[in-house]
């Protein structure tokens, strides 16, 4: 199963129960890993208790976006029993894992699910430690090091992120994620990348795009991904418009809905702004109706006015003055 999930920490922190988000990781990232076998009562347990997780993290997905389209009538403040609430749905789930692995420590894919169950609380060092032990039983399980990979990119050091996804690359080269993974996080260590690689700051940005489409040719309908690969060209000096057009144009093909569309339609204003090709610019301005884009398609067009018209020539005149 492959499945991403936004982290309960960084939902949690929403309602004041964590101090810093932790890492989003796969849970459980099992890419690579041999599937279920027929008829093994191990696997059946396992199974059963990744939806028990799945059961709960919906419930308490649910509960917090319940306290927060409710904070309004609470002069924006948290609910104080969410958190008490949350714990206490969790804690049967972490009880469940516990006991599993007490039975089948030599588990991988169970303790990298409860990895992932615990990053999500923010328990970060036992959520190593249980990557880590994963990884120690079995090392060619790409699964593992994507998941550490992903740690080490947010709390350091992130040349061991670098060598991790590498890993997760070299056990698994056909997952498009751990691509995605690598790519983005060359490109957001971009001076860490230039040290790790021997290269320089241009030539960084070339390898994270390489990483990025090879992550799409082997996901080519992939929205976030794409929409991710296009939106790396804003981070790159000296601009490549013709290659961040190139990108959104592609986004837009596989946009899955008319609200992805429109937004890729001022993503590809911004850059035709940008490139002076202020034609091109209006016609796709002209193609967004959504009202959530009113306050984004106004200011763009104000640029694509004052672009126009830099003197300002077309503006309304002053009033005359009182005799």
């Amino acid at each position: 199963m492959q499945k991403l999930t936004p982290g309960l920490a960084v939902l949690l922190l929403s309602i004041g129960t964590c101090s810093a988000a932790a890492p989003v990781v796969s849970r459980p990232n099992t890419a690579g890993v041999p599937g279920p076998i027929a008829d093994d009562p191990t696997e059946a347990q396992y199974q059963k208790l990744l939806e028990e997780d799945d059961q709960a993290q919906e419930e308490v997905d649910q509960w917090i976006k319940d306290d927060l389209a409710s904070r309004e009538e609470r002069a924006g403040q948290p609910s104080v029993t969410l958190r008490a609430r949350v714990l206490q749905r969790l804690d049967p789930v972490r009880k469940s894992y516990e006991d599993f692995l007490r039975r089948h420590p030599g588990h991988t894919r169970a303790r990298l699910a409860y990895g992932s169950f615990l990053m999500d609380l923010g328990e970060e060092d036992e959520a190593v430690k249980q990557m880590e032990k994963a990884r120690e039983i079995d090392p060619k399980n790409p699964a593992a090091w994507n998941n550490l990979a992903n740690h080490y990119g947010h709390r350091g050091p992130v040349t061991k992120a670098f060598e991790y996804f590498a890993k997760a690359i070299e056990l698994n080269p056909n997952e498009p994620v751990y691509y995605q993974n690598l790519a983005t996080t060359v490109f957001l260590f971009r001076v860490d990348a230039t040290n790790f690689y021997r290269c320089t700051e241009q030539q960084v940005f070339d390898r994270s795009l390489e990483l990025y489409r090879k992550a799409l040719r082997l996901a080519p309908t992939n929205f976030l991904f794409a929409s991710d690969y296009a939106m790396t060209f804003y981070g790159i000096r000296p601009a490549r418009n013709d290659d961040a057009l190139a990108a959104w144009e592609a986004a837009l093909k596989i946009a899955p809905n008319s609200q992805e569309r429109e937004g890729v339609h001022l993503h590809l204003v911004r850059v035709q702004l940008n490139a002076g090709r202020l034609d091109e610019a209006r016609q796709h301005l002209d193609q967004v109706s959504d009202p959530i884009y009113n306050d984004l398609k106004k200011r763009l067009r104000r640029n694509l006015e004052e672009k126009l018209d830099p003197a300002g020539t077309n503006a309304p005149s002053a009033a005359p003055p009182k005799l």
